[in-house]
């Protein structure tokens, strides 16, 4: 007990005096080694702190709760946000694609992406094969340029016969680009943050038929395209589930009855962790939190 309370006391000193640089300020939760990324090694740190009686370097991201003692709740808590080793970065934020854009009569209703109802207040797209990559683009928001202007366009559907860089833009969309008479033009794109984020949270759509024993989730109104998904399970540990090319994340053996906690990851590797949301297999269910900028 005598040594509990005197790391507690010294951990609480520490906390309370030693000065937080603005680097310190910027480090996510639980970086304690500030190599990026919230992971195994962090939590490794961790119990070799409490275990030793080792006062961190990096005090502010071991403290996870703010209460200026490290012990098995910042443990707690470290674990819920740790990533299973680096997060894979697919490009840096703003990289332009190059293609050749055509246009078709589809995409608001039936899309491969399965984002029904989309609202006519976006202009659409299909996507090809290459860059949609079992729907890690589905629900992207472009801006794409060609030689009469620049427009934005969110990616609803499949272009299985495109190159990479090749989208079919519907039908009135594509004369704000480019001629229509041209029917194939080259055009330049890239992948914005998503507008209606800025201001709402995400969102989930459960698949017909979900249940405690199969399920299948859709992230909607994400600012930046997903990466992966993850559940909290009843061990305690994320678990990710598995991506269809029709846009939803499956677990066969089922969530359970829910609510659960979701952590969503972006391409870009910026991860949330969104907690308490209901299983409500009919109606779209709105989150607590949104993807950073």
């Amino acid at each position: 007990m005598r040594r509990t309370a005197f790391l507690t006391a010294v951990l609480a000193a520490a906390l309370c005096c030693l000065p937080v640089s603005a680097e310190e300020t910027e480090t996510p939760a639980g970086d304690i080694n500030r190599d990026g990324v919230t992971d195994a090694a962090d939590a490794g740190l961790l119990v070799s702190y409490l275990l030793a009686e080792d006062i961190p370097e990096n005090i502010a991201a071991a403290d996870m709760n703010g209460d200026k003692q490290l012990d098995a709740r910042d443990l707690t808590m470290l674990k819920r946000l740790m990533v299973p080793g680096k997060v894979r970065i697919n490009e840096p934020k703003g990289t332009v694609h190059h293609g050749e854009a055509t246009f078709y009569g589809g995409g608001y209703e039936g899309g491969c992406a399965m984002l029904d109802p989309v609202s006519t207040d976006y202009w659409i797209t299909a996507m090809n094969l290459t860059d949609y990559n079992c729907a890690e683009l589905a629900g992207a928001y472009l801006e794409v340029t060609g030689e009469l202007g620049t427009i934005n366009v969110l990616v609803t559907d499949l272009l299985p016969e495109g190159k990479k860089g090749d989208l079919d833009l519907y039908v009135d969309a594509f004369p704000l680009i480019a001629p229509a008479e041209k029917g194939r033009v080259p055009v330049s794109w890239k992948i914005i943050p998503l507008d209606t984020a800025e201001d709402e949270p995400l969102y989930y759509k459960y698949k017909d038929g979900s249940s405690a024993f199969w399920c299948g989730v859709q992230v909607r109104n994400h600012r930046y395209p997903i990466e992966t998904l993850e559940y909290l399970n009843e061990d305690g540990e994320f678990e990710q589930l598995t991506r269809r090319n029709y846009n939803y994340f499956e677990k066969q053996s089922g969530l359970g009855e829910g609510p659960f906690t979701f952590r969503i990851t972006d391409i870009y590797g910026q991860t949330v962790i969104d907690e308490n949301i209901p299983f409500t297999p009919d109606e779209i269910q709105k989150g607590h939190v949104q993807l950073p900028l």
